[in-house]
């Protein structure tokens, strides 16, 4: 290959990789994606005020699992099926609607506001442990039997939800 392919090759290779990267990169760094719910065609059509609706939708983030952890006294690691971590949220939304002043002059809507909350679980694992001992010197160095273990570690789920309830003037 000449040099002058060679060099325009990799001009074109670090050029796509850069749009990529920087095509990429405002999704990556967002924690949640908006919603907007478009009802202005169906205000104007209906001629009256509709509520006002937005949501948010998290994105999910898987993490490294933990490694397997070796217990005196078993053949098998402890959690031979690692438990995966994924953070992401559960999903907000945001809606005001129109209230005819039905509570007094001061209040022309209610509105409900639930920010997108963080999520942290981890999946279920698997604890095995075979049917066999460690190595026994009184035995002449051979394994006894015992009974098989078998467990499934409990998935984790945990978050904080949290919502707003509130009325006021205009929309």
């Amino acid at each position: 290959m000449k040099p002058t392919t060679r060099g325009t090759l990799a001009a074109v290779v670090t050029g796509v990789a850069a749009a990529v990267g920087a095509a990429a990169s405002p999704a990556v760094a967002a924690d949640t994606v908006p919603v907007p719910v478009p009802l202005n065609g169906a205000e104007k059509s209906l001629g009256m005020e509709l509520p006002e609706i937005g949501a948010e939708l998290p994105l999910p983030k898987p993490g490294s699992p933990e490694g397997p952890r070796y217990v005196e006294g078993r053949l098998v690691p402890d959690r031979a099926v690692p438990q995966l971590p994924v953070r992401g949220g559960l999903p907000g939304a945001d809606v005001r609607a129109p209230l005819p002043r039905l509570l007094g002059h001061d209040f022309d809507h209610v509105g409900v506001h639930a920010p997108a909350s963080d999520l942290r679980t981890l999946g279920p694992g698997l604890a095995v442990d075979a049917p066999l001992t460690p190595p026994n010197p009184d035995n002449y160095g051979l394994p006894g039997l015992k009974p098989p273990q078998a467990g499934v570690v409990t998935p984790v789920l945990q978050t904080v939800p949290g919502a707003e309830l509130g009325t006021g003037p205009g929309l």
